[in-house]
């Protein structure tokens, strides 16, 4: 008997989502790049890009959440993340005033 090769295993699958991770985030960051210059270097409006950065999130955070893998720190990071949006978007609207 030969035995067959193992095609897939738990390393391969590791990789495999370490790598979909990566562009993921490749992805992500270049399309607010890609906001961010629209906004300031052209002076245009990019809400349907920025709509799809904050819908990925929306989509892998509810995929998570719906299989129980987010944790106290994920919470704690999101509570830290919140403040300071709001602490930076209440200075912004406090300087532009």
């Amino acid at each position: 008997m030969t035995a067959r090769p193992v095609e897939c295993d738990e390393r391969t699958l590791a990789v495999q989502n370490a790598g979909f991770r990566w562009a993921y985030l490749f992805l992500t960051f270049g399309v607010l790049g890609s906001v961010a210059w629209r906004a300031f270097a052209r002076d245009e409006a990019s809400w349907d890009l920025l709509a799809l950065v904050v819908g990925t999130g929306v989509v892998t955070t509810g995929y998570q959440a719906a299989h129980r893998t987010l944790g106290r720190r994920w919470t704690m990071a999101l509570l830290v993340s919140v403040m300071v949006g709001a602490v930076v978007a209440g200075a912004i609207a406090f300087a532009l005033r």
